[in-house]
């Protein structure tokens, strides 16, 4: 059977979701205009508060083309390379947390297959011109019991005799499981005992062969619907196997520009929730009046002006930290041992330096912060999420210390 979740919204052909339809305009609107931003804000508390998922979101952001943004401008996108999108994924992040992680699992996709374009390589041009015709594509990877990533899989993978793959195994962590028409997956053929691989594919949302399960009823980035995906044999058609390789990091070039475009959105998700913070508890400080300091109000507090200096600090590093990743990986295409630890020093440094940001935050707004309802109270919860995408805290911390401890190793 197809797949499909439990709600009304999900058992509707993908065909008929109004971001289907978008075409471009002779003169398209911002991508990112205030007037999106704020209407993206008003809906980010009801859909926290239900766990509904983010539909006209993605609707109202596929009709300004921000779908298909990092789509080259000759095939109908806006041809924005890494550092232009993340600047602007940033700005939606701090309006629309778990609308702009949501988004980034379609973007990451789009992105890396629009630099090997760029590169020379149109062997991924069907994903872009996927995306251009409104295509939603999302990351089915996340598996139980397996730390190594893309690495390896716990998912079989199963060759038939036209080249193609059925998928066996659970994924989990599935962003965009109500929309998606495109997931990506990965699985592992043993076929070959001597020579095991790692097979990553595309399946389409109308092939049978798999089901959602609605398990998502988090914490924070609850609007996501990270559901779990059940692949029962679904089938990925030879022209959408990505790449078999050898199990280990992989090498291929779509694989490691896949995680680059991944982990650098995902944290400037979290970057853009410390930032909006870092507003909300300027404005407390700046309204909220101190009766032990005579009746002004506490941006006059010596306490307060510190604390907020702390938050200002941490995410000035952050940012400036994104920023030249970013802009790196689009201008100078880096690879290697010494690209992965920069790679994976800016999502934790993102990711736990946005935390300690929203943790001043709240010591600034004061107890307020904790009513349910207040937005701080929704961002402390959706920050928590950033230290669970992958590389983890665990992950970052043994690759970076091994790796440069070994680099630095003395020759005997």
């Amino acid at each position: 059977m197809g797949g499909h979740s439990g709600s009304s919204l999900d058992r509707r052909p993908a065909a008929d979701l109004a971001f289907r339809d978008v075409t471009a305009t002779a003169v398209p609107p911002p991508l990112l205009a205030d007037d999106l931003l704020d209407t993206l804000a008003r809906r980010a508390a009801d859909h926290d508060r239900s766990g509904e998922f983010v539909t006209q979101d993605v609707a109202d952001l596929a009709a300004r083309g921000y779908l298909r943004a990092p789509v080259p401008v000759e095939l109908g996108g806006a041809g924005l390379r890494l550092d232009e999108l993340a600047r602007l994924h940033r700005a939606l992040a701090t309006r629309a947390p778990a609308t702009a992680l949501a988004m980034g699992m379609h973007l990451f996709w789009v992105g890396a297959a629009a630099d090997r374009f760029r590169a020379g390589d149109d062997s991924l041009a069907w994903v872009l011109h996927d995306a251009a015709a409104g295509e939603v594509f999302a990351a089915g990877h996340s598996e139980p019991g397996n730390d190594l990533g893309l690495a390896d899989s716990v998912t079989r993978a199963e060759p038939d005799a036209d080249g193609g793959y059925t998928f066996h195994g659970r994924k989990v962590f599935s962003s965009l499981s109500p929309v998606w028409t495109r997931l990506g997956v990965h699985g592992r053929d043993d076929t070959d005992l001597e020579a095991p691989a790692v097979v990553h594919a595309v399946i389409t949302r109308d092939a049978p062969g798999y089901r959602i399960e609605p398990t998502w009823d988090a914490l924070g980035m609850r609007a996501t619907r990270s559901d779990s995906t059940v692949l029962d044999g679904v089938r990925a058609e030879p022209g959408r196997v990505l790449a078999r390789v050898a199990p280990g990091p992989p090498s291929h070039p779509y694989l490691v520009a896949v995680p680059a475009w991944a982990t650098l959105l995902t944290a400037t998700v979290y970057a853009g929730i410390a930032r909006r913070a870092l507003d909300l508890a300027v404005a407390a400080a700046q309204e909220r009046v101190s009766t032990r300091r005579g009746g002004s109000t506490r941006a006059h507090d010596p306490y307060v002006s510190w604390t907020v200096a702390d938050a200002v600090i941490e995410l000035d590093g952050i940012e400036a930290h994104l920023d030249a990743a970013t802009r790196e990986w689009s201008h100078d295409r880096p690879g290697g041992l010494a690209w992965t630890t920069r790679l994976f020093s800016a999502k934790v440094h993102a990711v736990e330096g946005a935390k300690r940001v929203v943790d001043l935050a709240l010591q600034v707004t004061g107890g307020r912060s904790m009513q349910r309802g207040q937005e701080l109270e929704r961002l402390y919860r959706d920050v928590r999420a950033g230290g669970f995408h992958n590389p983890t805290v665990e992950v970052a911390h043994e690759a970076l210390g091994a790796g440069t401890l070994l680099a630095a190793r003395p020759e005997r």
